[in-house]
């Protein structure tokens, strides 16, 4: 039995059953329950695929105690509708080769329960600065210039929920940033059979690693704020700026990411696909003649309005 993303449900790929799931196995996180295989699972790893038999396998020691998450957030996209939002990405990238991804197979796609912390701070920020309104005028023969000083000042109390930073050392962290945001709404309490048919990791190190990330995310939300706040002067000359953060609360969760590993021309490309919303992450090959076709075009279009121009404005001068 699978949770099957499009169902939402745990599904039989064998006898098209549905939520008739039976819990089976032991405690072991080195042997295959199904065939007596040897799973190689490294200390992270809390979900896999047996190498022999193809069983999905969750590894019950990394998915209770200390490493049971409070949420999960399950697939929505199956492979299949993964691999669709590659492919409309890809069509909105002109310079990407037509025949890249010519050859996908979903045997190369992966769905993966990324472990995250998820963070609350209540901010304290304390904004100073000048600014400067200018205006100008004229009387007889004189021309006036008057600039006018404040001072500027912002006092902010804000609370945020649940700020994440991804606690896996295999994922990298700038393509984690770039898969947000998740819909929290659809998270549930979390139940091992949503990993089933899955790869699923457990948190790397403790969330005092991870808490600087999700600081950052809070402080630069908190700038953002300040500065939209400043508005109408000519100039702005900041004073100082101080943010206090204090981290009330945390939580562990898991989140769906779909991982494709694709070799074109000699070199592996590795795509990363929003589990929930199908956001695509990941750099595409250049093909040159593209880029040399577009730029003839764009250089050719340029010269024939120029010379419309030149007639058109040539002729009225005549």
């Amino acid at each position: 039995m699978v949770f099957s993303p499009k169902m939402q449900k745990m599904y039989c790929p064998y006898c098209d059953g549905t939520d008739c799931e039976e819990k089976r196995g032991d405690a072991s996180v080195t042997v295959c329950y199904s065939c007596g295989g040897e799973i190689n699972a490294d200390e992270v790893t809390s979900a896999t695929k047996c190498p022999y038999c193809g069983n999905y396998l969750i590894l019950d020691p990394r998915v209770e105690g200390e490493y049971e998450p409070k949420e999960i957030l399950p697939f929505k996209l199956s492979k299949e509708e993964a691999v669709t939002a590659m492919e409309n990405e890809f069509k909105k990238r002109i310079f990407t080769p037509n025949s890249f991804l010519s050859e996908k197979t979903l045997e190369n796609l992966e769905g993966m329960y990324v472990p995250f912390f998820l963070y609350d701070f209540k901010s304290d920020a304390d904004y100073r600065a000048e600014g400067t309104k200018t205006r100008h005028w004229r009387s007889g023969n004189y021309r006036y210039t008057e600039t006018s000083y404040y001072d500027i000042v912002r006092k902010l109390d804000v609370d945020f929920k649940k700020i994440p930073a991804d606690a896996s050392v295999k994922a990298p962290d700038s393509v984690m940033d770039l898969m947000e945001p998740y819909d929290y709404n659809a998270n549930v309490s979390f139940d091992p059979k949503y990993m089933s048919g899955f790869n699923g990791e457990v948190y790397n190190a403790p969330a005092g690693e991870f808490i600087e990330r999700a600081k950052q995310k809070a402080i630069k939300s908190v700038n953002t704020l300040i500065n939209d706040s400043v508005s109408g002067y000519n100039t702005v000359t900041k004073v100082s700026s101080n943010v206090a953060l204090d981290n009330d609360n945390t939580e562990y969760a898991l989140f769906p990411v779909w991982v494709y590993k694709y070799s074109w021309a000699g070199k592996e490309y590795v795509f990363h696909v929003n589990g929930q919303t199908g956001k695509v992450v990941g750099t595409t090959p250049v093909s040159l003649l593209k880029v040399f076709v577009y730029g003839i075009t764009k250089a050719g279009l340029t010269w024939a309005l120029v010379e419309i121009i030149s007639r058109l404005f040539g002729g009225l001068v005549s």
